[in-house]
């Protein structure tokens, strides 16, 4: 459990697919003056068409998360899930280095989470000094539902209709803290 456990430190941004999560947390670090760590997933596409999705570090760095021409045990629908990229990409970029940094996580999902170091990681990111912003699946395993009742999780459900106000809610929050478990919208 994270060290006051009574108070909300991190914002886990929810949804249905396609309803601007990643973008949320894009202005959100755009506009956000402190140090940052993490990394965003993206879309690979070859001809308009939809067949991987990348990971794409805030230092600079990519690599795969998933492709459909990934073979192996590790699949989502139609994309293999490359673990390796998970552990030496993702999963680095989420261990903050300053005490200040705050932890940009997009998305903590079902690929993201087949990877065991992903997952740990996760979790001793969460109990860490440094806040996380993040992304995560709206449904999920027992795994993705404890994230989202931990203390110190503020889960903000988001739509097509809220997600342009949400910005400068998360960034007021991310600036002052709360101990509220809303963001009086």
């Amino acid at each position: 459990m994270a060290e006051d456990a009574g108070s909300l430190k991190h914002i886990f941004i929810t949804g249905p697919p396609r309803c601007g999560k990643s973008t949320l947390i894009e202005k959100v670090v755009r506009r956000a003056r402190r140090p940052m760590t993490g990394f965003f997933t993206r879309e690979i596409r070859q001809a308009g068409k939809r067949v991987g999705f990348s990971i794409n570090r805030l230092d600079g760095m990519a690599g795969v998360l998933a492709h459909e021409n990934i073979k192996g045990r590790y699949r989502v629908g139609k994309y293999g899930v490359n673990i390796d990229d998970i552990d030496k990409m993702a999963v680095p970029s989420m261990i903050p280095s300053k005490p200040d940094e705050l932890v940009v996580i997009d998305e903590v999902g079902k690929m993201e989470c087949l990877s065991s170091l992903f997952r740990a990681t996760l979790i001793q990111t969460l109990d860490s000094r440094n806040p996380v912003l993040a992304s995560i699946a709206l449904k999920g395993d027992n795994f993705l539902r404890g994230i989202k009742k931990r203390d110190d999780v503020l889960l903000i459900s988001i739509s097509e209709k809220n997600r342009d106000q949400m910005a400068d809610h998360v960034l007021s929050f991310l600036a002052k803290g709360s101990s509220k478990n809303n963001l009086n919208i």
